[in-house]
């Protein structure tokens, strides 16, 4: 399961968002800094409408989406990278995730603090920026000290020496090490240092009801920073979430037309962590259940069945393979059958998105 950590300033909106994102979660959203110290965790459902659709074909009994767990981490502060504030929690628990959901606040409210005493989104998405930069530049530096003495004897230590040369040298520029394009034989090298800013992003500009359908001058400014980085950007009102998740199902589609909107801002935000990490879903159905399941981009048949069991890799003889579309249009596995769109892939086929698929194994 992919793990998303949601981080930002003090008091912009983060464990309101997080107990949106997680009904039941208890992270306490209270009006000063620092009040989530311990990152507190929940597991959420990725939208799809796929699976209802063929769970309707198929009369499943069970509907199983995939599922994304996202991390409310503790505020922080300028001076985090030296250990200011709960520094050293906070980028000890960002090490730890796959992408990073970047709070900003977009809106203005008198009654709420804001720690550096207005708001700025470009500053204060800087100030986290500039942490992270600080703590991987330190971590580059150490890491250079220690190759230094292989680097006559190794090609291995030449080759990560040479690419943490080219990710110092942007770091020192204010820049990120995810704008740094490693080889296939660097990335392996670089990986275990877990670099916070190697991590893929997404700013969530969070706005008040009344800007978000069309966003305001703050969310323009966030969109132009991520723009410069090839970021994502999703516009959302953590406040409308958290009120949203007070309705019944039936009155929430009402509540969101009511302000210029077809979805809340969660789903776009759950989709686009998904999508950041290149993700891909294919689909198992049959009577007993409809189930997503997740894979990197690029993975075969093969690989694909060793998401379900290691078994299935390891067996692995061929896959009954439809796309989702045609299958709908089929009406049925046994339709799709008789018109030939159901085929036999081997262990070279890369899944596509919407594949739905059954595969046959030895034991």
């Amino acid at each position: 399961m992919l793990k998303a950590g949601i981080v930002g300033l003090p008091n912009v909106g983060k464990s309101t968002l997080f107990n949106a994102l997680v009904a039941n979660a208890q992270a306490e959203a209270a009006n000063y800094p620092f009040c989530t110290i311990e990152p507190n965790s929940g597991v959420v459902s990725v939208p799809d409408p796929r699976l209802q659709q063929l769970s309707d074909l198929s009369g499943s009994k069970e509907i199983i989406p995939t599922r994304v767990e996202f991390v409310d981490i503790a505020g922080l502060v300028k001076g985090a990278s030296q250990g200011e504030g709960l520094g050293n929690k906070f980028l000890a628990n960002i090490r730890e995730v796959d992408a990073i959901v970047h709070v900003v606040r977009c809106f203005e409210n008198d009654d709420v603090i804001h720690v550096s005493g207005s708001v700025g989104p470009a500053r204060d998405a800087e100030v986290i920026n500039l942490e992270l930069g600080l703590s991987d530049l330190a971590q580059v530096e150490k890491r250079r000290e220690r190759l230094v003495k292989q680097l006559r004897t190794s090609k291995e230590a030449q080759l990560e020496d040479a690419a943490l040369a080219r990710i110092q040298a942007v770091l020192e520029q204010g820049g990120a090490a995810r704008s740094v394009a490693l080889t296939e034989e660097e990335a392996p090298l670089i990986k275990p240092l877990g670099l916070l800013t190697a991590k893929p992003i997404i700013y969530a500009t969070n706005v008040s009801e009344d800007d978000l359908a069309g966003g305001n001058a703050y969310t323009e400014e966030v969109k132009a920073l991520a723009a410069q980085e090839g970021a994502e950007t999703v516009r959302i009102s953590a406040q409308v979430e958290a009120e949203l998740i007070e309705l019944p199902e039936e009155d929430r589609a009402e509540f969101l037309a009511g302000l210029g909107v077809e979805e809340g801002g969660l789903q776009s935000l759950i989709r686009a962590t998904y999508r950041l990490l290149g993700l891909r879903t294919y689909f198992t159905t049959g009577e007993k259940e409809t189930r997503a399941w997740t894979i990197q981009a690029g993975m075969t048949a093969p690989q694909a069945a060793g998401v379900i069991h290691t078994d299935f890799e390891r067996g692995f003889i061929r896959a009954q393979t439809i796309g989702y579309q045609q299958l709908l249009e089929a009406g049925s596995l046994v339709e799709a059958r008789n018109r030939g769109w159901l085929r036999a892939e081997g262990k070279e086929y890369v899944v596509a998105e919407g594949d739905v698929m059954e595969f046959l194994f030895n034991v």
